[in-house]
């Protein structure tokens, strides 16, 4: 009973919800405890209302060595905890999750994003306040961990984040081995001497060290951060294709070592509970891969330059205002126009798509079907 359960969760995966949906195992008592639980939301003020029952979770992908292998470290040529200290966020995404719990959306943060970061108490020396000033996105997690970035985002969007994950280096290494490798497609070759990621154009199947490096290049192809973030949001595709496919969800051992792994270097807001994420599991149920879409925050300047703070990307002022209000409203991303049909004419107009965010849904594979 339990395993046909925990397939039925399984299949409502989808790209940004793997971890959540992963999480709703812990209602069925197979890792209780495993996560580590931290107050994010605690020292927050003036926050954003809430007009509905949509949800909206931050998913951080932390620079964390903590649980990688001395060898996994030596792969990946990065240091210790001892030499790579400090919270640093890799990988920012907001995942939105309609009311009625039948679509999702995440949205790509990029890094460098120019905000401005709220007041707060200096990681250096608590007794003195850090007054509110211009800086890129990465540095609220650098300087103020969760809550500052989540109260940075939230001042930004005006998009209240009901929910947090944070994932290390070694959860998603091990999530990736768990599952067997993740087949990617790259047009060209690589050669990025910043992730020592060297690929072939073509079709490979990654392990965990090699995904790694995968979704964190940057330096090949001269988009930085925008074609990682690209390759983030179809490497996510992939691991959904997998992660639905027969061969792992009628394999219970495959199904175990996937959460746990998952939740190997995890840590969650406290207010996130056994009882909510099974109940979310079983409401989602019916999201499929193609209800699911990606994009990235429409930008306005991604080679902005700002004095003191360096190189920076700026935020659209008319389509990112749009992009956080049909979140706050929970509206659809993608707008249909339906033409009045001709005099003459008897057969049902075709209605025009207009997708302004240029989004993606999560099924599709700009290289085709893989091999």
């Amino acid at each position: 009973m339990k395993s046909t359960r925990a397939i039925r969760i399984i299949t409502s995966l989808s790209v940004g919800t793997v971890l959540i949906s992963a999480f709703s195992w812990l209602g069925l008592g197979q890792v209780s405890g495993a996560i580590d639980r931290i107050d994010v939301f605690g020292t927050l003020k003036s926050r954003p209302d809430k007009p509905n029952k949509a949800l909206n979770y931050l998913l951080v992908g932390a620079d964390t060595r903590e649980g990688l292998t001395k060898a996994q470290r030596k792969l990946l040529r990065v240091g210790s905890t001892a030499t790579a200290a400090g919270s640093r966020s890799d990988t920012m995404l907001l995942v939105h999750i309609s009311k009625s719990r039948d679509k999702a959306t995440i949205i790509s943060i990029p890094r460098d994003s120019l905000v401005t970061i709220p007041e707060h108490m200096s990681s250096l020396d608590k007794t003195r306040t850090v007054p509110a000033a211009q800086g890129k996105i990465n540095a609220a997690f650098a300087w103020g961990g969760a809550p500052l970035l989540i109260q940075t985002i939230e001042n930004e969007s005006g998009v209240r984040i009901d929910h947090y994950i944070e994932i290390g280096f070694a959860g998603f290494a091990g999530m990736v081995d768990a599952l067997g490798g993740i087949e990617v497609c790259t047009k060209r070759d690589i050669n990025d001497p910043g992730s020592h990621l060297v690929l072939a154009a073509g079709v490979h199947t990654l392990d965990g060290v090699e995904s790694l490096k995968y979704v964190r290049t940057r330096d090949f192809d001269g988009m930085g951060d925008l074609g990682r973030m690209q390759r983030q949001q179809q490497f996510m595709g992939a691991v959904l294709r997998k992660v639905t496919s027969t061969g792992v969800l009628l394999n219970p051992i495959k199904l175990v070592n996937f959460f746990n792994a998952a939740i190997a270097t995890v840590k969650t807001d406290s207010e996130l509970n056994q009882s909510d994420l099974l109940t979310l599991a079983k409401q989602m149920k019916n999201l499929s891969p193609s209800k699911m879409r990606t994009l990235t925050i429409p930008l306005g300047n991604a080679n902005a330059r700002v004095p003191g703070i360096g190189s920076v990307v700026t935020w659209d002022s008319v389509l990112a205002p749009e992009l956080f209000n049909r979140l706050r409203e929970d509206l659809p991303l993608i707008d249909e126009v339906t033409p009045s049909p001709s005099a003459s004419s008897s057969t049902k107009a075709t209605p025009t798509v207009i997708d302004k965010f240029k989004t993606r849904t999560a099924d599709e594979n700009p290289c085709g079907a893989l091999k």
